[in-house]
């Protein structure tokens, strides 16, 4: 199945979509509603509640939606990676991984403000990749603060992701202060917005349930968390490893962005741990610029075997995990 994936054919993108039902068909047979976990933005909440007015307290409902979502977001992610060339050829590799790892982990699949995240991140990490051949990009650092300041909307820890803008800032560019400031202003400019918007409508009082942030206990005694994490940290290692000799061969731009992809997921990593109350669920934020790393192992497999071995053994214990557990 693997070599099907590696191929650039457009017709992928229907046995994609066939891999997705197969690989969440458990999640619709007991789909679940949505998660809440205590640093649910105030965005995340009104939708819900809009959601939940317009269709009711469906779980059926919020599962297929979620799954919807993460089948666009496989779609967005790898048309993003293949525009920027960062394999030797045009592949699917990388929406095929991050639907198989999403599905290591009942929660990855469930409708939750970190999903939500996921698709503004998108949208980051693509302005991200266009800092190093841009001559000004004043623009760009203040809609890439802005997006992640809507993202903290959604869901409060989000605003961490301010580092990884910085970080790529550093990365990419020469260091300018007045850039800085530019991505802080984005940052705080949906919240300004929004807070004049409920002041203006008298309903300031809305405003204090928007820092929702803390430092959470990361006590996990999950089985089922423990083995997605391990799955998850196997690939991230083994593909970092793997990517080193081809890191020689790409161009400077190439380069930094995979530099950067390392960086969202170091950022991704720490998220959850802000919140009030932690849950492994919201890892979901970093199982997107891992997958990136993970698909790079299938890709430097060239053995079709031993790819298709490695996949099996992953798609095996997701199976596994999902109906015998």
């Amino acid at each position: 199945m693997i070599r099907y994936f590696r191929s650039g054919n457009p017709l992928t993108v229907l046995l994609l979509l066939i891999y997705t039902i197969f690989l969440k068909f458990y999640y619709l047979l007991h789909p679940s509603t949505y998660l809440m976990g205590g640093s649910e933005g105030l965005l995340y909440t009104l939708l819900v509640n809009w959601l939940k007015a317009l269709v009711g307290n469906s779980p059926l409902f919020f599962t297929t939606l979620a799954i919807l979502l993460q089948f666009v977001q496989a779609l967005l992610f790898n048309k993003i990676i293949n525009y920027h060339r960062l394999f030797a050829k045009p592949n699917y590799l990388p929406a095929m991984t991050y639907l198989l790892f999403t599905s290591l982990l009942d929660n990855w699949s469930a409708f939750s403000p970190v999903l939500l995240v996921n698709l503004i991140m998108l949208w980051v990490f693509s302005s991200l990749t266009d800092l190093y051949s841009r001559t000004s990009v004043r623009d760009v650092v203040f809609n890439t603060g802005f997006a992640i300041g809507i993202a903290a909307l959604l869901y409060f820890p989000a605003v961490v992701f301010l580092l990884l803008l910085l970080i790529s800032l550093l990365i990419m560019r020469a260091f300018r202060l007045a850039e800085w400031i530019i991505g802080l202003m984005g940052l705080i400019c949906p919240i300004y917005l929004l807070g004049t918007y409920l002041f203006l409508t008298d309903r300031w009082s809305m405003l204090y349930s928007i820092p929702n942030i803390g430092l959470a206990n990361p006590f996990v005694n999950d089985y089922k968390v423990w083995g997605a994490t391990v799955v998850c940290v196997l690939f991230l290692v083994a593909g970092w490893a793997l990517l080193q000799r081809a890191l020689k061969k790409m161009l400077i731009q190439g380069r930094k962005i995979w530099s950067v992809s390392l960086v969202f997921v170091l950022v991704a990593l720490v998220v959850p741990f802000f919140s009030v109350k932690f849950n492994p669920a919201y890892w979901l934020v970093a199982v997107l610029p891992i997958s990136m790393f993970g698909a790079n192992v299938f890709w430097s497999i060239r053995n079709n075997t031993i790819a298709n071995a490695v996949h099996i053994l992953v798609l095996g214990y997701v199976l596994l995990m999902q109906y015998f557990t």
